[in-house]
Parts: C-alpha cells; structure tokens; sequence
C-alpha cells in the first residue's frame, strides 16, 4: 500500500507541477492575443485524453477482464458508461465558467469569476487524478510490473504535458480580470491539486476497489471521455483557428499514443 501510494503521489505531483508550470505564464504572457496557440493547446489536450482513455484505461480494463475469464466489454462498457454520468451530473450541478466563455454553468452562483474559472478547470482534473492513480497503484500491487509502470508512467508525462496549457488557461484570464500576477499564478496553480488528492485517495481505497477494477479504469475513462466531448474539442474549434483545434486533438492523440505503445 505504503508502495503504492508513494507512486501516485510522486506522479501527481508531477502533473501537478506541470500545472503551476503553465500558470507561470503569468509571469512571462503580456498580451493574450494568442487565441491560435490557446486553440491548438485545447486541442492537445482533448488528443492526450482520448489516447490515454483508449490505450492507458480501457484496453486493461478489457485485458484485466478476459484474464480472468470475464466478458471484456462488459466492465469496460458499464464503467465507461457510469463514469460519463457521473461527471455529466456533477457537471450540470457544480457552478463553473469553463476558460473562453462567456457565461458560467452549472447551478446559478453569485462566485466570482476567477472562482468559477478555478472551479471548471478543478472538476477537469479529477478523472485525471483519478486515472494516473488507478494506474500507478496496479503497478505497485503487483510488484512494479514494468509493463504497469511503463503504461502508468506514460500517462502521467501525457496528463503532464496536457496540464501545462491547462494551467494558463487558467491564470491568465484572471490577470486579464484585474488579479495581481501572484495571486493568478497561485489559484492556477491549485487548480491542478484535485490531481495528487484523487490520486492518492483512489490508492488509498484500492484495497475495496481492487475486485472492481476494471470498472474503475472505464469509469475514469468515461468521465474523461465528457470532458473532452463537452468542452475540449468543442472550445478548439469556435473561431477563426478551428484547422488548429484539428491539429491539436490529431498531436496530441499521436503523442500519447506513441509514449503510451513505447513505455507500456
């Protein structure tokens, strides 16, 4: 467990790094007139979390099943299907202002903006957290299987690298708001730390969950999966930039596949 746990929270906090790395471009972006690069950005990071959905979660939750003799698609495609709703509902429920847009969602809230930015990006990275968890604390129950840990490994630097744009998406609009450098820097910064807690809270429960895997890995892969479909790929592609948004979700679906096939 002690292993396991260890893991997690080294490769979260590592995609959680990469977030206050993106936040620091506070400190470095004086004009924001860079819708092209924030549409193609978007659109990396709706590839990685398309590729990490199929290659790093339900592709083990189909091999764990038949494994043990299962019908594969079954967990993968119940888990798949819980997991959208459940991000659906929350969603739906939970106030947030996604970054680009005009109006918040979720149930009316009387939240400042830059809370409501805070909160879209947080609710983004839950199933993130959530799935390089999963994965890292498969490896570590089974002793540090290099296969495991190569495809745990890959998801992490795949998360990592989406997160970096993900945490300027974040702060910059609040400095565009009127929020001092500093204090943009650090709420984009802690958006990113839904990512070690439900990392490290999903190994700390992988005991129970253990007989349910499978589901838990589709599970993460749908709830995902809604991001992507709901706001990634749909933010890449308003305006003049969408061939952008294209190359982005193309890229980033590439590169993640590549790291995910290599190391796993």
């Amino acid at each position: 467990m002690l292993y396991s746990l260890l893991l997690a929270a080294a490769a979260t906090g590592f995609t959680f790094a990469c977030t206050a790395l993106g936040a620091a471009a506070v400190f470095l972006i004086r004009d924001r007139a860079a819708g092209a690069a924030n549409t193609l950005f978007l659109g990396f990071a709706a590839g990685v979390m398309i590729a990490a959905s199929v290659w790093s979660l339900l592709m083990p939750s189909i091999e764990q099943t038949e494994a043990a003799g299962g019908i594969g698609w079954i967990p993968a495609a119940g888990g798949f299907a819980i997991g959208a709703a459940f991000l659906m509902v929350i969603h739906a429920l939970l106030p947030h202002l996604n970054p680009g847009k005009r109006h918040a969602e979720g149930l009316p809230a009387k939240w400042h903006r830059s809370t409501l930015l805070f909160t879209a990006v947080t609710l983004h990275n839950i199933p993130e957290g959530m799935s390089v968890g999963l994965l890292f604390g498969m490896a570590g129950q089974n002793a540090g299987d290099p296969a495991l840990m190569g495809m745990a490994t890959a998801l992490a630097l795949g998360i990592g690298i989406q997160n970096i744009p993900e945490g300027a998406a974040v702060s910059l609009p609040m400095v565009d708001a009127g929020m001092s450098r500093w204090k943009a820097f650090l709420m984009g910064a802690l958006s990113g730390l839904a990512e070690p807690v439900f990392g490290c809270l999903v190994v700390l429960a992988i005991g129970a969950i253990t007989p349910f895997m499978p589901w838990m890995l589709a599970f993460a892969a749908g709830a995902m999966m809604f991001v992507v479909t709901e706001e990634l790929i749909p933010d890449a592609h308003m305006g003049e930039h969408s061939t952008l948004g294209t190359i982005g979700v193309l890229a980033g679906f590439l590169v993640m596949m590549i790291l995910d096939v290599a190391l796993g």
